[in-house]
């Protein structure tokens, strides 16, 4: 028999829509109603959080549902808050589901005298009771030994992939699958492997930091359908001069694969704006518009993949198994396109 109790979720305050979509992909998949924990977490007049749970969780197996998205500092507190009382009211196992880890991008010393800060964080979330974390495509892969317990990273290649494959059925042939800079190369060579497709990269060379003083592709575009991959777009620049340099060496068009949309400051405005032609991202994050509307922008759900990893690891079965596209196919159902919205 298995140790663990079936699985229970707490939410924090991130990414609602999310929890909610995991539950019921919990559900549809296991069979058991399974419904988020009655809790309270919100904030006093200065700022402080605070947490309550209205339900007995003594000898569970608890998974808290929350990114460290923006504000990422009250998010990330709400975690260590939320694992903290859940330690004190004797839950067996504590599992931090953080679909979007904040904080990945500060993973070295990039100059002297400045942080590792993701280390920083893997120790609180340790600290603060956590027994495993199961996350998505963190920026770098050393960031899983930052951390004193288990960290699975899933991956949004499969899902991304099976959407390619739908929206350019016929066409498959006319992909390349493109790197926006050198440091993401292993994560564009790996979707053009599932897709059995060319590759090619975008160097870039700063003058100084935070200006780009030349930009060369590397590989062939011309005619060509490109596929721009990465983990993180953030105000969204990069990416849409990217987008342009391809378009100047002959692309037919280019399309965006993005696995977390920060989307800052007035970066839905700017792809609107840009020669992308769409840009897919998933709910790792909250969003702020209506998916619905006329936008470049679409919205892939990651709770069919994120449901089936928190039961296998309920069941003690494997989590690498869901890095493979045909083993997670059947968790999207019939849909076409496993999405929120898309573009009109």
């Amino acid at each position: 028999m298995h140790p663990y109790n079936f699985p229970k979720l707490v939410k924090g305050s991130a990414n609602p829509d999310l929890s909610s979509h995991i539950a019921n992909c919990i559900t549809a998949q296991s069979g058991k109603k399974t419904e988020l924990l009655e809790s309270r977490v919100e904030s006093f007049n200065d700022k402080e959080i605070y947490v309550e749970l209205y339900q007995n969780v003594r000898g569970e197996d608890i998974f808290i549902l929350q990114s460290t998205s923006r504000p990422a500092n009250d998010h990330l507190m709400e975690i260590l808050i939320i694992a903290d009382t859940l330690r004190r009211s004797s839950a067996q196992r504590i599992t931090a589901v953080i679909p979007y880890f904040g904080y990945a991008r500060q993973d070295r010393r990039t100059r002297a005298r400045t942080p590792i800060t993701a280390k920083l964080v893997a120790n609180l979330i340790s600290q603060a009771g956590v027994n495993r974390v199961l996350t998505m495509d963190l920026h770098s892969a050393q960031i899983q030994g930052f951390f004193d317990i288990p960290v699975d990273n899933l991956y949004a290649s499969p899902i991304f992939e099976m959407d390619i494959m739908n929206l350019f059925k016929g066409r498959s042939d006319q992909l390349t699958v493109v790197s926006p800079d050198i440091g993401g190369v292993t994560r564009a060579r790996e979707l053009a492997q599932r897709l059995d497709v060319d590759l090619a990269v975008i160097d870039k060379r700063r003058s100084k930091p935070g200006e780009i003083a030349e930009m060369n592709v590397i590989g062939e575009v011309n005619n060509r359908i490109c596929i721009l991959v990465d983990d993180i777009c953030d105000t969204a620049g990069t990416l849409c001069k990217g987008s342009d340099l391809l378009m100047e060496n002959g692309a037919l068009e280019v399309n965006a694969y993005i696995t977390h949309g920060v989307l800052s400051n007035s970066a839905h405005t700017r792809i609107n704006k840009s020669s992308l032609n769409s840009l897919v991202i998933t709910d790792t994050i909250q969003y702020n518009f209506d998916p619905s509307t006329k936008s470049k922008i679409r919205v892939v759900s990651t709770a069919p993949l994120f449901s089936r990893a928190i039961l296998n690891i309920a069941d003690g079965t494997s989590v690498s198994s869901l890095f493979k596209t045909e083993n997670v196919k059947w968790l999207f159902g019939n849909m076409d396109l496993p999405l929120f919205g898309q573009n009109n």
